[in-house]
């Protein structure tokens, strides 16, 4: 192999790694106040529920997009809208893939999108924040608490976009919202982790 392109590669490789680093560590106190967009290529939101009573299983959605106006000084004012496109679900196995998108799952025909908007955000310690908002999802809107964590902000290395990120988790029952295939064989309570990425605007 070329020795200057695996040079080439090893710097390039240690400044992604250093600046990973460095936009860890920085204090959420230090994040740039502003409005952000989701970052989709980065933001996940991950399912689990419990199957037939032996394991816990998981889905994912992606191709998120929304909004987010932070400002670190004034953690309680903070926006969150965010909305996810249903058809992009995606499990494990291709055959229940198609059917959660069926009319007796979540129906993605008739509910094309999920939205999540919060009416409520808390500071909870240093980094943490509880989050509560209306979720509509299947075509009914319920409150639900999400406990968020702050990751880490600062200028992503690739596409040279100042970026914060943080990770979430809460809990909902999938028959509040009319999706109620196979419960109680196949689990109500469904376990959100929410991995989201934002960049500033501006």
């Amino acid at each position: 192999m070329n020795t200057s392109l695996l040079r080439a590669s090893v710097a390039a490789l240690g400044l992604v790694v250093a600046t990973s680093a460095a936009v860890a560590q920085t204090p959420a106190k230090n994040v740039e106040a502003g409005s952000y967009k989701v970052e989709p290529g980065h933001t996940q939101v991950v399912f689990s529920l419990l199957h037939l009573g032996f394991s816990d299983y998981s889905g994912m959605f992606s191709g998120v997009s929304g909004t987010l106006d932070l400002d670190p000084a004034h953690v309680a004012a903070t926006k969150l809208n965010v909305t996810i496109p249903i058809d992009s679900v995606m499990t494990t196995s291709e055959k229940l893939t198609g059917e959660l998108k069926a009319p007796n799952w979540f129906d993605s025909a008739q509910f094309p999108t999920a939205t999540f908007v919060s009416t409520k955000v808390t500071p909870a310690g240093t980094g943490m924040a509880i989050i509560v908002g209306d979720l509509t999802l299947h075509g009914v809107t319920k409150s639900v608490t999400l406990h968020a964590r702050y990751v880490g902000a600062g200028t992503n290395p690739m596409d040279k976009a100042y970026t914060v990120g943080f990770e979430a988790t809460g809990t909902i029952k999938r028959s509040e919202f009319g999706v109620k295939t196979y419960v109680p064989m196949v689990g109500d309570d469904v376990t959100l982790s929410i991995a989201g990425a934002f960049e500033k605007q501006g």
